[in-house]
């Protein structure tokens, strides 16, 4: 069995030709978020992995293994929910609406342009439908957010990336909020 510890998220810093040749593993998402888990790759390799606790597997993600060897990792197909507005007279809007009670159940919840995406709950199901959505069972690689406190995990788009969000924001003005607040802005051009 090989053991694998490390963990590169979407393969940052490895040469395409080398992610081309490495084996792969399919997992669901009840198998990605677990930080120790065992598999087997493509190439008929038995893995154990231990990845430090709160590790999050992402598809795009690759393995490395204890002998140096590389493992992509694919987000395999599982039963999910498909959310879409009703075409006939629903909205985007409508998403954002189910996406905000989703998160207030704390339900995984895959966030899309055009749909939302979540574990097959038939409550939650009946709850979507109420509220005019389209739901449908469809069998897809599942990527739910990570959250705002998501520790290293990347994107659901397939990208990591770091921000930077020490902007200096120091704005030398006064708003007398002890005050009358419209008449604090009154020549700002906003409507309070």
């Amino acid at each position: 069995m090989l053991t694998v510890s490390r963990l590169l998220p979407q393969g940052q810093g490895l040469a395409p030709v080398l992610l081309r040749r490495a084996a792969s593993v399919a997992l669901d998402w009840g198998v990605r978020q677990k930080s120790r888990f065992a598999a087997t790759d493509s190439a008929g390799r038995a893995l154990a992995v231990f990845l430090p606790r709160g590790s999050v597997v992402r598809g795009g993600d690759v393995l490395v293994a204890e002998d140096g060897s590389l493992v992509r990792v694919l987000a395999a197909p599982q039963p999910v929910l498909r959310i879409t507005p009703c075409p006939a007279h629903g909205t985007p809007f409508d998403l954002l609406r189910a996406a905000y009670h989703l998160g207030n159940r704390h339900v995984p919840i895959e966030l899309r342009p055009d749909y939302l995406q979540i574990e097959p709950d038939p409550v939650l199901a009946d709850m979507l439908r109420a509220m005019h959505l389209i739901v449908q069972e469809r069998s897809e690689a599942f990527e739910p957010e990570a959250g705002a406190y998501g520790h290293g995990a990347a994107h659901a788009a397939g990208h990591a990336h770091s921000h930077d969000h020490a902007h200096g924001h120091d704005h030398a003005h006064s708003h007398g909020h002890g005050q009358n607040h419209g008449a604090a802005h009154a020549n700002d051009g906003h409507a309070h």
